[in-house]
């Protein structure tokens, strides 16, 4: 396999601005580092907010590429 493609959704904190868990979308990126694959393209995009106090949420979606 050449290409994985991964998506990971990342919750907006609820007080302040940023991530509440970038540490998952670290986690995935070097999960699939040690795999042999790196990081080719990754893309984001808005997918919502979960109502009050839920934050809102960003879907990132990589691109892996087989090191060979």
């Amino acid at each position: 396999m050449n290409y994985v493609v991964l998506q990971v959704i990342l919750k907006e904190k609820l007080w302040g601005t940023g991530s509440g868990n970038l540490t998952e979308l670290e986690k995935v990126i070097n999960a699939q580092a040690a795999l042999g694959y790196r990081l080719h393209t990754i893309t984001t995009a808005a997918s919502g907010s979960k109502g009050m106090g839920g934050g809102d949420r960003i879907q990132a979606t990589m691109v892996f590429e087989h090191l060979t």
